[in-house]
């Protein structure tokens, strides 16, 4: 530590299943994260790689350690020591098992495992991709940061387009005037809740680890950001009511609840409590399989974390891909494109007589660099792996929720690869 005296510090790695190579999977940096957590979020991970059409099979990675106890030094020597540890063991590399971030790390930790792989394995080509998530500016992608947010809002946006899904709920199609309820305005929270504000849904309340908030009228994300960074919290905010706990927020009345903090805050103690008429799992295992239970009874739609939470992953990907490219998504084709884009715009405006703007051709004329790329891709990917998803709950038939639906795509994919393979008898 910095002033001289040494720690022990307990880490894990799991890998769950090699039916793709690489494995993916985050690390967290927690003090509650044991064995039983770690291959739990690696079996998870799997499951949601395949139903994603990630070619990447799951595993996970926990440092027992509350970062905020640590210094900065400090965390870079634990990151540091973590990594070396993985590598002895060929737990790392980018064809054996690709860390990413999770609860407690971030693009700084990330960026500390890269440097120190490519200093270990210095003839290693592709050294940088043993890691995503890391920094733009050392090889990550554009997107990544707020991608598992995105991912959310793509999940809710397709999940509330559906005329007769929503009719069953009470509901209307679509996100515009949809009242949501956010618990944890982290990374995947905090992105989440500014997507969905742009569909022009309505941020009613939001439970953080200092307590809950509620303001039937609405509030502003942006304001509420500010507030709390100018405060250390969210109480307090002018535009709503404080709660009598952090977890009350879960239990007001609203449309969509969305949880984004930690695992098992939807449980038999609180499940029946629960008022929203769907739980879009933001986080991973945010519901116990009891609480589940008494949700479904109720007649609430749970989109399920296997599948809601895979924005991250997905963009991983790009940014594996990239960094085994070693060239920027849209560096080849952005400018042949904006120059293709701006011949088609001379020949319409010498048809038609009308004259564009400067602003106007700049606009149509545009070709799509790395974040329109990678947003694309991820609106792509959650559309699609949600209609197998709800494909597959219709064949099922009516007793069947959304969670059974995904575990029954995912398993078969994996499946699929094992007989492919020749790995059944």
């Amino acid at each position: 530590r910095d002033d001289g005296t040494y720690e022990t510090i307990r880490a894990y790695r799991a890998q769950h299943s090699h039916h793709r190579l690489p494995v993916k999977g985050g690390i967290r940096y927690s003090e509650t994260g044991g064995a039983d957590e770690v291959k739990a979020l690696a079996a998870l991970m799997t499951f949601k790689c395949a139903l994603v059409d990630v070619p990447f099979g799951g595993a996970k990675g926990g440092v027992q350690i509350d970062p905020r106890e640590w210094s900065e030094a400090e965390l870079e020597r634990i990151t540091r020591r973590y990594t070396a540890e993985l590598m002895r063991k060929d737990f790392i590399g980018p064809g054996i098992d690709v860390p990413a971030p999770d609860y407690g790390t971030g693009p700084r930790e990330m960026m500390w495992i890269a440097d120190t792989y490519v200093a270990l394995a210095s003839s290693e080509l592709n050294g940088m991709a043993c890691v995503t998530g890391k920094p733009v500016g050392q090889g990550g992608i554009r997107g990544r940061n707020e991608a598992t947010g995105m991912g959310v809002m793509f999940g809710l946006r397709e999940a509330c387009s559906y005329a007769e899904d929503m009719k069953e709920l009470g509901l209307s199609p679509g996100l515009e005037g949809k009242r949501f309820v956010v618990q944890g305005l982290g990374n995947v929270g905090s992105h989440a809740a500014r997507y969905l504000e742009e569909e022009g849904a309505v941020l009613v309340g939001v439970a953080e680890f200092e307590g809950s908030i509620h303001s039937p009228g609405g509030m502003r994300l942006e304001a509420l950001l500010a507030h709390r960074e100018e405060t250390g919290s969210v109480l307090g905010f002018p535009d709503a009511e404080n709660l009598p706990d952090r977890t009350s927020a879960l239990e007001l009345d609203c449309d969509i609840l969305l949880p984004a903090a930690l695992e098992k805050q939807i449980d038999d103690g609180n499940a029946s409590r629960v008022r929203a008429r769907i739980v879009a799992e933001g986080a991973n295992g945010p519901t116990t399989d009891a609480g589940d239970r008494i949700l479904r009874a109720a007649g609430v739609r749970v989109i399920p974390d296997v599948y809601l939470n895979a924005g991250g992953v997905t963009v991983s990907y790009f940014e594996w891909l990239k960094n085994l490219q070693h060239v920027r998504f849209g560096r080849m084709e952005r400018l042949f494109d904006q120059r293709a884009r701006g011949g088609l715009l001379q020949l319409l405006q010498e048809s038609t007589g009308r004259d564009l703007s400067d602003g106007e051709r700049s606009r149509l004329a545009r070709g799509a660099d790395e974040a329109d790329l990678v947003r694309s891709g991820l609106e792509e990917t959650m559309t699609i792996a949600y209609r197998e998803i709800r494909e597959k709950r219709l064949q099922l038939g009516a007793a069947a929720d959304l969670r059974t639906a995904a575990m029954v795509v995912a398993i078969d994919k994996v499946a699929s690869d094992y007989e492919q393979r020749g790995l059944f008898p």
